[in-house]
């Protein structure tokens, strides 16, 4: 399989606990290397563009209050099969039904408060990578 690249966010539940080395080292466990990193916070444009698919869903409002409340840590992970990899490492959305050992199982509050977003598929990680950073800033 060749080398991928997926992008990933680290929540504010997760920085606000100072968790981001404890989930990087989950991460690179699993045998992704993280060739872009940074801290921002991300504001509410920035939120509603990266969550617009969600837009008319009753959580959207709630969702971008979430992700503007705290800094985020968005990355661009690389590795064979790094989308599903990154998938599997993160867990279920619910906490409380991921596998152990997974991000969202040793670190989530809650559903909402997941502590890790990574992309779904090829085109969306295109898409969310672009957004937040420029190629120069992907190192590999």
């Amino acid at each position: 399989m060749a080398i991928q690249r997926t992008f990933s966010i680290i929540k504010p539940d997760a920085t606000k606990r100072n968790l981001t080395g404890a989930v990087n080292a989950v991460i690179e466990k699993a045998g992704l290397r993280i060739v872009a990193q940074k801290r921002i916070l991300m504001t509410r444009a920035q939120a509603e563009t990266f969550y617009a698919v969600h837009a008319a869903r009753p959580f959207f409002g709630e969702l971008c209050d979430f992700m503007t409340s705290g800094p985020v840590v968005v990355q661009v992970l690389e590795g064979e099969n790094a989308i599903a990899t990154y998938r599997d490492v993160m867990g279920a959305t619910n906490p409380a039904n991921a596998a152990e050992g997974t991000i969202r199982k040793l670190f989530a509050l809650s559903v909402g408060e997941n502590t890790a977003h990574g992309s779904d598929a090829p085109e969306t990680a295109a898409l969310e990578i672009a957004q937040f950073f420029a190629g120069n800033e992907i190192v590999g």
